[in-house]
């Protein structure tokens, strides 16, 4: 009896133990992979507490930065079962904080979604308390018994993985910082359909929506709606729009570009063009990186050439928009835009993005524009011109030459170098019993 219970918790623990691994290495590997997304939401949440303005302007970055390395380490540790006594007490402590901390998320409900897998997969408030519960649970069960844990490396290598996964994380988000995320999990990503991403399929209603203004008179603060909206003798203090029915969610919500010149909104121009239209997007112009404005005003120029359309997307103010006409010399048409919905579009201030008909059909960091070598014909006839539905492909493959198969190999060489050993240490041991057997073999 007493077997089959400690059975019982060798499998239970371990099953605790590969759960927590799999969530803590795929959550710390999709904020590494999008370094700027995972630095918007934890601006979301400083902005929610009210505590932005206790922090530098560098703390969520470096906070995005160190919740990719901590989460993806402690997941590869738990994983192979190495630094045994620190990683069960480090989960277990991120664990306790951070359940609470999501009870308190879904009740008041400051934002919307918990940004925990980034937007691989977004889950609700509550849905996030739930799963932290488990995890909860889970990282206790280790914490309790974590002599149970059996490694899958010996001693002599886990060093060697600990010390690889930590330079390969800090590798994919350098890599994905200076370019753009291997992976995109944003409904513009490359091959993506915007005007389909607006849709709403037929015969499924939307969600609806109601703006609560927050209003105060001798003292007293009152919340209304539209339809009983006071006299003039309150005085207004917030508004907020709340979900007054929960219906079906389009992927691409706030999608709408507006002339910066005239305020004509040229969005239904710009989805329904069958031709080549360039989007330099630049979410605030008085941050954006200005060292590739000679490619930038070079491709403006081959646009003129070809017939294709340019643009600026931002969201900036009129006066930095004319500065950065003056400082940069810019000839092309600027169009408005909402500051979040450019940060999702690309990770890259400025980026640009290439459609034809509404697709997405290549986008680019500011690191990596394309030259003058690259544009040398007319769209049609290169290969940029056309929509390249391998990126995710391409961006597995990448993963699997620089850390799976490395990891692979480095566990291969550690099987191998045990069994060698293993057998130096029988051979060994049989030349010890033939020595006492015969000790004529001495001399």
């Amino acid at each position: 009896m007493e077997n089959k219970r400690e059975h019982i918790i060798d499998i239970w623990v371990n099953i605790c133990r590969f759960t927590l691994a799999a969530v803590f290495i795929f959550s710390g590997f999709v904020k590494a992979v999008d370094p700027l997304g995972t630095q918007y939401k934890i601006q979301d949440y400083l902005v929610a507490f009210g505590w932005m303005d206790f922090f530098p302007g560098i703390f969520p970055f470096l906070m995005s930065i160190l919740l990719g390395i901590v989460e993806f380490c402690l997941g590869i540790y738990l994983f192979f079962g190495i630094r045994r006594r620190i990683t069960p007490r480090a989960l277990t402590l991120i664990m306790a904080f951070m359940t609470p901390l999501t009870l308190w998320l879904a009740i008041d409900n400051p934002v919307q979604d918990c940004g925990c897998f980034g937007e691989a997969v977004v889950l609700s408030n509550w849905q996030t308390f739930a799963k932290n519960v488990m995890l909860l649970i889970a990282s206790i069960s280790i914490l309790k018994w974590r002599k149970r844990i059996f490694p899958l490396v010996t001693t002599r290598f886990d060093w060697l993985i600990a010390m690889y996964s930590f330079l390969f994380i800090l590798f994919i988000e350098g890599y994905c910082y200076y370019r753009l995320p291997l992976f995109d999990f944003r409904p513009y990503h490359i091959g993506a359909n915007i005007r389909e991403g607006m849709e709403i399929p037929e015969g499924k209603k939307p969600t609806r929506y109601e703006t609560v203004f927050v209003m105060e008179k001798e003292g007293i603060q009152k919340e209304f709606v539209a339809e009983n909206y006071p006299d003039s003798t309150w005085k207004f203090v917030d508004s907020k729009l709340i979900v007054k029915e929960k219906g079906y969610e389009p992927a691409i919500k706030d999608f709408s570009i507006l002339s910066q010149e005239d305020g004509e909104d040229l969005t239904e121009q710009i989805l329904n063009d069958e031709n080549y239209t360039f989007l330099l997007v630049a979410h605030q112009l008085n941050i954006a990186d200005d060292s590739s404005i000679d490619l930038i005003n070079e491709l403006y120029d081959y646009c003129l050439d070809y017939g294709y359309s340019f643009y600026c997307l931002t969201s900036s103010s009129d006066e930095d928009i004319w500065i950065w006409k003056e400082s940069t010399a810019a000839e092309y048409p600027f169009c408005l835009m909402d500051n979040t919905t450019l940060r999702t579009m690309i990770r890259s201030n400025p980026g640009l993005i290439l459609l034809k008909g509404g697709t997405v059909i290549n986008k680019w960091g500011v690191n990596e524009l394309p030259d003058e070598y690259q544009l040398s014909k007319s769209l049609e006839e290169l290969p940029i011109g056309q929509v390249n539905y391998h990126s995710m492909l391409y961006g597995t493959f990448k993963i699997i030459a620089w850390f799976i198969f490395p990891l692979f190999f480095i566990c291969m060489a550690d099987i191998f170098w045990e069994r060698y050993k293993k057998r130096q240490r029988l051979l060994e041991r049989e030349n010890e019993e033939m020595n006492i057997i015969n000790p004529l073999n001495n001399k």
